[in-house]
């Protein structure tokens, strides 16, 4: 097995227990060190590949065969899906939502999981506020 294989493997045994983790347990509230590590990680794993490759790697690989178009399509339809289902969520809490969807219009994955992990940290601030009693 070659390191790109090993890399593949690694991060599909990783979704599968993301998956299964959101499938058994309840949380009304995501978890934000989990989204943000998420995010600096997948950011500096982006940032060695571009320092290695370039930019112009990202346009390349979606753009010589079916199998790189269709991944791009992918890539677009889970984004604009992900924001459909946050942005209300974001909103409600007065996030610019406008300016995190360029951000992950721009980064993908990245964008999408910062934008998370400031939602998160903003429900979880708010479920503070309504669960601390006020003080006469």
């Amino acid at each position: 097995m070659n390191t790109f294989e090993i890399i593949w493997v690694a991060a599909t045994i990783g979704g599968v227990i993301a998956l299964v983790t959101m499938l058994l347990t309840k949380r009304e509230i995501g978890n934000v060190g989990i989204v943000a590590a998420l995010s600096g990680g997948f950011g500096a794993f982006t940032a060695v590949q571009i320092w290695q490759d370039g930019v112009e790697m990202f346009f390349a690989n979606h753009t010589q065969n079916l199998t790189g178009l269709q991944v791009w399509w992918d890539l677009v339809m889970c984004v604009m899906i992900a924001l459909f289902f946050i942005a209300p969520r974001a909103r409600k809490q007065g996030m610019n939502v406008p300016l995190w969807a360029l951000l992950s219009a721009c980064t993908a994955s990245i964008g999408l999981l910062a934008m998370c992990a400031r939602l998160f940290w903003l429900e979880h601030a708010a479920k503070a506020d309504t669960s601390t009693p006020a003080r006469t």
